[in-house]
C-alpha cells in the first residue's frame, strides 16, 4: 500500500494566492522527485467544533484559511527517499526561508500514514 504525508495548515486569506504560487511550485519538484500524488485544498466547509475541528487544530485566527494538503508515494521507505531529496534540491531553499512562508510553519500540523484502504 502507499504512504501518504498529510498537512493541516492555516493560511492568511491575504496570502492565499502566494501559498498557491509556492504550492505549485513545490508539488513540482516533489512530483520529479517521484512523490505520486501532490494535493492541496482550501478549507470551504470547515466550521469550528465544540471539542476539536481543523480550525481549532491549528488555532485559526481572523482573516485565515484551513489548507488540507496530503502528498502521496509509493511507501514509507520511498517517502523517506524523496523527502530527503527534496530537502536538498536548491529549489526549495527560498520557501524554506521564514520571511518567505505565506503561512505560519508554527501552527502547521503533519505527519505520516500508512494507507489502509485505498478505493
Amino acid at each position: 500500500m502507499a504512504y501518504v504525508d498529510g498537512f493541516v495548515i492555516p493560511v492568511q486569506k491575504a496570502k492565499l494566492d502566494a501559498y498557491k504560487d509556492m504550492s505549485s511550485k513545490a508539488g513540482r519538484i516533489w512530483r520529479e522527485l517521484g512523490a505520486l500524488e501532490f494535493r492541496e485544498c482550501v478549507g470551504d466547509d470547515v466550521k469550528p467544533g465544540k471539542l476539536t475541528s481543523f480550525p481549532q487544530s491549528v488555532m485559526l485566527e481572523e482573516g485565515e484559511v484551513v489548507v488540507f494538503s496530503w502528498i502521496v508515494y509509493a511507501s514509507r521507505a520511498r517517502r523517506d527517499e524523496v523527502n530527503a531529496k527534496v530537502m536538498k534540491d536548491p529549489r526549495m531553499a527560498e520557501f524554506m526561508k521564514q520571511e518567505n512562508m505565506p503561512f505560519d510553519g508554527k501552527r502547521m500540523m503533519y505527519g505520516g500514514f500508512e494507507m489502509v484502504v485505498d478505493m
